[in-house]
């Protein structure tokens, strides 16, 4: 077996990747399956995974914000549509054979635990898959925010962030076909930039937690693995130098 660099990883997935095409709605059964297959197969070369998800495949706080909603009620809306991924993908690597809990910021105990940070670790010691879901819980903030606060809660040794393009451009590959990928990129480029592959927030908690992040494409059969095993794949946003 490989030896892992990454022991214990945060995978921010989007809403879009569950439904297999992007801008689309809903869930594809299909599409959950590879996804947990991948997911399994990192699961059994050793690394523990805490996942956080987003909810765009259902509702986006945002959109709904910009229509006219109230935009905590919106975002709150969008918190519930990552609750519901969450449970399509629990089932999906359940299916597997893997154990996994869904752990939610916003109170659903039907359906999820509570967010504990001391109770996640805990699965995550005993090999088991933890999917974050609800973002931070609160209003006003991405859930690519909320996956840099639970990597850094559960001690994550990198935010792996799944994405429908290769890595971080310097301008948009679908409409520049000139575009050119950045293999590494600084915390504060990356903000001076304003790339929007990740939201600021999320970046600037990161850099003064100096936690690397690897920017990649989830379409690529393999790829989890491949970050987890310190292949060189996609964009790497760190410190200068490292």
């Amino acid at each position: 077996m490989s030896e892992l660099k990454h022991k214990r990883v945060l995978l921010k997935l989007s809403g879009e990747a569950l439904c297999g095409e992007v801008g689309g709605f809903g869930l594809r059964p299909s599409t959950l399956s590879d996804i947990a297959a991948e997911i399994v197969e990192v699961h059994h070369a050793g690394a523990e995974l805490g996942i956080v998800i987003g909810g765009g495949n259902i509702f986006r706080g945002l959109k709904g914000s910009a229509s006219g909603m109230d935009r905590t009620s919106a975002d709150h809306m969008g918190m519930l549509a990552t609750v519901i991924n969450g449970l399509a993908l629990q089932d999906a690597i359940e299916k597997k054979g893997v154990q996994t809990r869904v752990m939610s910021a916003l109170a659903v105990s039907a359906v999820a635990e509570p967010y504990i940070r001391r109770r996640a670790i805990r699965h995550l010691e005993k090999r088991r898959i933890c999917i974050f879901v609800a973002g931070t819980g609160n209003p006003y903030f991405s859930t690519d925010t909320a996956a840099a606060l639970r990597a850094m809660e559960i001690h994550a040794d990198a935010l792996m962030k799944a994405t429908k393009v290769e890595g971080v451009y310097d301008s948009d590959p679908a409409t520049n076909a000139n575009a050119q990928m950045y293999r590494r990129l600084s915390y504060d480029r990356f903000l001076a930039d304003r790339v929007g592959v990740m939201d600021s927030t999320a970046v600037t908690l990161c850099r003064d937690n100096k936690l690397p992040i690897r920017v990649f494409a989830l379409h690529q059969r393999g790829n989890i693995k491949r970050v987890v095993l310190g292949e060189d794949v996609g964009t790497l946003v760190a410190e200068e130098g490292e």
